[in-house]
């Protein structure tokens, strides 16, 4: 009788240890260090500006306006200095948004040449850098955006944090960071 109590103990044991250690590996925690590339957050913060409702829909109404002077121009409707006038509008919006807003962000924030450390945990994530180190609860973001090269976590509409996807050790690291996120921010609509 002796022995089948020490028997149930060590099982006992070992069942929970086993619960523990796989409790343990389904959590998840990684740290990654990074820079950027300049080439890479210009395209980073061309999805940006383009994933703004306000600057689509003023993309659009240009591109209508464009192309109606354009067929207006066609049928000898309007005289060419219309035309030339939508034509000047469309190509001013599509390189201020190309090219000279990506860069005139780029240029004036330092954050993207320091070099950081970020760590993701279920229940938080950390950016830190030689300056110090920040902390937020996951449910600090509003959304997140998944491009090419970056997550884009959101704080606000305005505000946000990128993190290269080039950081990660190997494709599955950033699979299991886009499906915490997913958790983590279920109840917000992602861009």
């Amino acid at each position: 009788m002796q022995d089948f109590f020490i028997w149930l103990l060590i099982s006992f044991y070992f069942v929970n240890f086993r619960i523990l250690s796989l409790q343990e590996k389904d959590s998840i925690s990684m740290t990654i260090q990074f820079g950027y590339d300049k080439n890479q957050v210009l395209q980073a913060l061309r999805y940006h500006f383009l994933s703004k409702k306000e600057i689509r829909l003023m993309i659009v109404l240009v591109n209508v306006f464009a192309l109606a002077s354009a067929a207006l121009f066609y049928f000898k409707k309007i005289l060419p200095l219309a035309f030339i006038v939508g034509s000047f509008l469309w190509f001013t919006l599509m390189i201020s948004f190309w090219f000279i807003l990506p860069g005139m962000v780029y240029r004036r924030a330092s954050t993207f040449r320091d070099h950081f450390t970020m760590q993701f945990n279920e229940t938080s994530f950390s950016v830190g850098n030689e300056r110090g180190s920040r902390s937020w609860p996951w449910d600090a973001l509003s959304n997140f955006l998944e491009t090419p090269y970056f997550f884009h976590l959101y704080f606000d509409s305005r505000s946000f944090f990128l993190v290269p996807k080039s950081a990660f050790a190997d494709s599955d690291e950033v699979h299991q960071l886009r499906q915490l996120m997913k958790e983590k921010i279920p109840s917000r609509k992602q861009k």
